[in-house]
């Protein structure tokens, strides 16, 4: 007697679902086989920041869970018909022109969110809105293969640092703090990436979310448990980063200040997330609950294996159409950057402003400028891009004024401010910079997109997709202006001074270089 080769997964589906099952899985592997291909840069960049960091290592796990989840839910699936729902293919489009605006403004999470997000509409389209409907978790668990919360770094850091210096003060040590940097009677202390608990974030959501959806039904308990996995992480690495710092200060840095602070930083958050997990265990619902299956559905007409055929195909060709546009928009041939320095009206070029440099990775060209007047100096630095691609932009997170492992420069404040820029007001974004030696610089930073100045990072990256994809190139410039801080807002007065002076012909050499496109 011959086995049928699923009833493994769909159980004792009658003979005529189990083939509409077969076909429309075959469909739909040649549909997602021709998406992972046509989409392929994208998915590779997905796993090499899986590879190459730490704090979204799980994304390889991501889609094994997924399997597994649906395969968990076979019994449920078998009491379906599959059928290509026609209305999904359209939603398929929208994800390919959002998938068209990341690769224009070179945005890598919102590109790896729409590729995801086709995936799951091609299942849609593909198998049924019934079908996918059934399989909403699962097919929503892929989104946590997207590498996203390096945006949250920021405000985690500040928060941390908020609880720090207030458990120090409570608990009886006295601390000075200047932005990141703390200062105690035996030594200092700085909030860097690593202390921001983005990675204990991450990784406590994704697992209180699959386990929140594996121990209840309850919609309410699912997104309490949701609730508890993003408020317990951040607030356990603000105790964990304030008793570091106690544990080192009381040892007068004997202990905690080495590999051990990570380990006593990891086997915290392990206490802390084991007994988040015991607790919510407790109110596990019956698995007799969970297992329940819904009414079972009565078999439609079959549907023949050339409609799933049909849309896969219209599924592949909606895809198509992005990849096709974005080579549409790349030009035949880039040449390369002309940035010659400036001179400036009523300033005088120096040798150098040395000492710092901004770290912004795979510029096409730069300048580094120093100009004088009286006693004021002032530093210029400019970072011009062309032709973009997701391992060198402007806008990035790897481009900053300083990484916080600096061993000289040390970041102590971040704000924004109106200035005006040749005859213009615009925001400006500041930061206060400081060495182990004390001496202080303040520095202003925007950007130049196609002739247009912002200092967001966010309107940055919209204006470059919209440059691109009205047929004008990605070129594109960070400019930074420094100066030291050696009296009460004297830097200040003399970026003001320089911005307004030196934009006109500061401006006109970046257009010039732009015409050469």
């Amino acid at each position: 007697m011959k086995r049928d080769p699923l009833p493994l997964s769909l159980g004792a589906a009658s003979p005529a679902r189990v083939a509409q099952w077969h076909r429309a899985l075959i469909a739909l592997g040649a549909a997602l086989l021709a998406i992972v291909a046509l989409f392929w840069s994208t998915g590779a960049s997905m796993v090499g920041i899986w590879t190459n960091s730490e704090t979204f290592a799980h994304g390889f796990v991501v889609a094994p869970i997924s399997l597994w989840l649906i395969w968990r839910m076979r019994a449920r699936l078998r009491e379906l018909d599959p059928h290509p729902s026609w209305g999904a293919v359209p939603l398929v489009a929208c994800a390919g022109a959002v998938w068209l605006v990341g690769a224009a403004g070179e945005v890598n999470a919102l590109m790896q969110a729409a590729f995801v997000a086709m995936i799951v509409l091609a299942t849609a389209a593909i198998l049924g809105l019934r079908v996918a409907r059934r399989m909403m978790f699962p097919l929503g668990f892929l989104f946590f293969a997207v590498p996203l919360g390096d945006f949250l770094l920021p405000t985690l850091m500040d928060r941390t640092a908020d609880f720090t210096v207030f458990a120090l003060r409570a608990s009886g040590v006295p601390v000075y703090r200047e932005g990141l940097m703390m200062v105690l009677p035996t030594g200092r202390w700085s909030i860097i990436e690593a202390c921001s608990g983005v990675r204990y974030l991450i990784a406590s959501l994704m697992v209180g979310t699959l386990f929140a959806y594996i121990s209840y039904t309850a919609y309410w308990r699912r997104l309490v448990f949701v609730a508890v996995s993003i408020v317990v992480p951040i607030v356990a690495n603000w105790v964990r980063a304030y008793l570091i710092v106690l544990l080192g200060h009381l040892s007068n840095n004997r202990l905690a200040t080495g590999v051990d602070h990570i380990i006593y930083g990891w086997i915290f958050f392990g206490f802390v997330m084991l007994l988040m997990f015991w607790i919510g265990a407790r109110w596990k619902e019956p698995s007799t609950a969970r297992a329940a299956s819904s009414p079972a559905v009565a078999e439609g007409a079959p549907v023949a294996a050339a409609w799933f055929r049909l849309a896969a195909f219209a599924v592949v060709a909606t895809a198509l159409v992005w990849p096709l546009a974005d080579a549409a928009t790349q030009p035949a041939q880039l040449a390369p950057v002309a940035l010659g320095g400036v001179e400036v009206p009523g300033w005088q070029s120096l040798a150098a402003h040395g000492g710092f440099t901004p770290q912004f990775k795979g510029a096409s060209a730069t300048v580094e400028q120093a100009f004088g007047q009286k006693d004021a100096v002032v530093g210029l630095y400019v970072a011009y891009y062309r032709g973009q691609d997701s391992h060198r932009k402007v806008v990035s997170s790897e481009n900053v004024l300083v990484h916080s492992e600096d061993s000289t420069w040390l970041k102590v404040g971040d704000a924004s401010r109106e200035a005006l820029i040749g005859d213009s007001a615009h925001k400006v974004r500041v930061a206060r910079l400081k060495t182990r030696g004390e001496r202080a610089i303040v520095a202003w930073r925007w950007y130049w997109i196609d002739g247009a100045l912002t200092s967001s990072d966010a309107l940055a990256k919209a204006r470059l997709a919209w440059s691109r994809l009205r047929g004008r190139g990605d070129d594109a410039a960070a400019i930074v202006i420094y100066a030291d801080d050696a009296r009460a807002h004297s830097a200040e007065r003399t970026l003001q001074a320089f911005a307004r002076d030196a934009w006109p012909p500061l401006s006109a050499a970046l257009v010039a270089a732009r015409a050469q496109r």
